[in-house]
């Protein structure tokens, strides 16, 4: 099957939108997938503070979207736009780093006033950089994610759902085989 970038751009170490997207990484291993995870808060802050395009972890990072099939984006919102630490990475990739790909934007927030950073921030962003498809993106509540004291992930069961339709839909668009509706 397709080889999936899951890229995370909190600079949060517990952070939601990490810890969602590696749960959408199991459903789209589920679908035939093989996911790549990429926390962007673990590349070197100086290679993305200083525009290091030459750094070797900038340069690592860059091959991985170019070897990818398809990229999940995931960012929280902040101040109704997609994370600095986020767009520090866009802007050290090639102009056309997503040429080909199918990309899943993604985004977290504390307030459902920021559902519109996906379609309005973020998708123009991407869409700048090339990709043959960006499909139906979701951003979900903050309040609708949860992490117990043993990090074990619990999504609300609207959210779950709407997360699972739109993981279902990249993966149909990058050719991903159907889970039945009991694996959600």
């Amino acid at each position: 099957m397709a080889t999936v970038l899951s890229v995370s751009g909190s600079p949060s170490a517990t952070s939601r939108t990490a810890r969602l997207l590696r749960h959408l990484d199991q459903r789209l291993v589920a679908h035939g997938h093989e996911v790549i995870p990429l926390d962007v808060r673990n590349l070197p802050p100086e290679a993305l503070l200083h525009a290091d395009f030459h750094h070797p972890a900038i340069v690592e990072t860059a091959a991985l979207f170019q070897q990818a099939d398809g990229v999940v984006i995931g960012t929280p919102v902040y101040k109704a736009a997609y994370s600095g630490l986020l767009k520090a990475l866009l802007d050290l990739l090639p102009q056309y780093a997503l040429t080909g790909k199918t990309v899943l934007p993604l985004a977290t927030g504390g307030s459902t006033a920021h559902v519109l950073a996906i379609d309005y921030a973020l998708r123009p962003v991407l869409n700048s950089m090339g990709p043959a498809h960006i499909t139906p993106g979701w951003f979900t509540p903050d309040k609708e994610i949860t992490v117990g004291d043993d990090g074990a992930l619990t999504v609300a069961p609207t959210a779950a759902e709407a997360l699972a339709q739109v993981t279902d839909q990249f993966s149909r668009a990058l050719g991903g085989r159907t889970l039945l509706a009991a694996t959600g």
